[in-house]
Parts: structure tokens; sequence; C-alpha cells
């Protein structure tokens, strides 16, 4: 089931030149972090209840790299929280939206995620995003 808006994940050319906007507006990186699968580094940021998460490419073959060479820098995709990431997976592919894997990966954090096509969205990249700790709700 979705909580609520986990993060928006902005795409930008490096994490050191984009940091000082946020710094300015008072917010703080609470941490960076690598994520070699999908080519990525991710700065976290909280703002309020949620957190927007600063995107860099790791090299030119990345999906952030291919984003940004095709729409620049900005907002790359909208993350919703759920509790069981496997069981919303299948209900989006029961109503015949398209997702972009086969089955929830491990994401940013541990994470497992699961993204949705922006044809299936109205033109948004959906993620959805169980946190590590919960990744099993049924303890297997």
């Amino acid at each position: 089931m979705i909580r609520g808006v986990d993060h928006i994940g902005i795409a930008v050319r490096s994490i050191d030149e984009a940091r000082p906007l946020y710094e300015a507006l008072g917010l703080e990186i609470e941490r960076i972090e690598e994520v070699p699968q999908e080519g990525v580094r991710v700065a976290f940021i909280r703002c309020g209840g949620t957190h927007l998460e600063l995107l860099e490419a790791m090299g030119p073959d990345s999906p952030i790299a291919k984003h940004i060479d095709k729409r620049g820098p900005g907002i790359h995709h909208l993350c919703l929280g759920s509790d069981d990431v496997r069981s919303d997976d299948q209900r989006l592919r029961d109503a015949g939206l398209q997702v972009l894997r086969p089955e929830p990966t491990l994401g940013a954090g541990g994470a497992e995620v699961q993204f949705v096509h922006p044809k299936s969205t109205g033109g948004i990249l959906l993620e959805l995003s169980q946190p590590a700790a919960e990744s099993d709700p049924h303890g297997s």
C-alpha cells in the first residue's frame, strides 16, 4: 500500500555544483551514496517530511547521463513510499500498467524499488520504494 511521497529525484550534472542552492535554502545533505547497478551517485536531502535526491551520473552510459543529455538537468522522477512494493508492483501489472523491470530491484539505501513507465502515468517516471527494513513484510 502506498504511504505517501517518499522523495523527488532531481537529475544534476554534479552534486557538488548543485549543493550550494540547497544549502542556501537551509537544507543539508544527509549522506551521499553510490548505487553502481544504476550508475548513479545519490545525495539525500531531507525537506520536511520527504527527501530530495540529487542524482549524478557515474558515467556516460548511466540512465541519468542519458536523461540529462536528452532533457537537461531537472526533475527526474517522483517516488511514492510503499509498505509492500511487490504487492503494489503486481497491482500495477494487473491494472495493465507498464513497469520497467521484471520485478522490484535494490535501489539506494537497500530499498526495494520498481519504476512505472511514463507512458502509463501521463508522462511522469514514477518510482515505488519500500525501505530496506521493511523489504520482506512476511518474514521469509
